[in-house]
């Protein structure tokens, strides 16, 4: 445990899961996009819909899709820097099953018509979980540098990305799999000890099989 775990994320209030949490999910959302959207629907869940107004949820992921930090003094102004930066943006509340309190899922699209939708949920303290990416599940934090590999369901891949990354000396600190139906598509979701290179992540991208490589370290903005 370390002192963020107790005293939370340096931050534009008020609250770290309804503000903190909120901006990091708008960044992950901007990241797996692969740049800023053009339009935004954001629809939030529990409580989120019920008091995200009063804490900025809102605000907050808008600022994330616009690439700020939670410390970001901009945060309160960030729907008007989105109509600024011609980002459209649509709020609502819904009411999604099973889901946890503090949900938000954030269709975003791109000026060519690219589409991501992400569900991800703020658990306090500023840290997040990805729920799932275009309707396939997935459980990742984004608090390691994490790929999220798109690719066709067929024997491998998984080997042939594991040997890409122990060629670079890369340790897998977690590892997950998940599929819409056998023989369709997959989603691997790897965490790792070390920040990846460009180079590296071409190579993955190249790979026979793989649709799409998205890498994610916040750290590096």
């Amino acid at each position: 445990m370390n002192i963020f775990d107790i005293m939370g994320p340096i931050m534009v209030g008020p609250s770290s899961s309804h503000t903190a949490g909120a901006v990091r999910m708008g960044f992950v959302g901007r990241k797996l996009l692969g740049f800023q959207p053009a339009r935004a629907n954001i629809d939030l869940h529990g409580s989120f819909a019920a008091t995200g107004a009063g804490h900025g949820t809102d605000k907050a992921i808008v600022a994330g899709l616009l690439a700020m930090k939670p410390d970001d003094s901009n945060i309160p102004r960030s729907f008007q820097l989105a109509q600024e930066a011609g980002l459209k943006v649509n709020v609502r509340t819904v009411d999604l099953r099973d889901a946890h309190p503090n949900t938000a899922v954030m269709t975003l699209i791109g000026e060519r018509g690219r589409t991501v939708v992400v569900n991800a949920s703020s658990l306090g303290g500023g840290r997040i979980r990805v729920n799932s990416i275009d309707g396939m599940e997935s459980a990742f934090s984004a608090d390691m540098p994490t790929l999220i590999i798109r690719n066709e369901d067929k024997p491998g891949i998984v080997s042939e990305v594991s040997s890409c990354l122990a060629r670079q000396k890369v340790n897998i600190a977690g590892m997950q799999l998940y599929r819409d139906r056998k023989q369709g598509l997959s989603v691997m979701v790897l965490e790792c000890d070390q920040p990846l290179s460009e180079e590296l992540i071409d190579d993955i991208q190249m790979l026979p099989g793989v649709v799409r490589c998205i890498y994610l370290d916040l750290e590096e903005g």
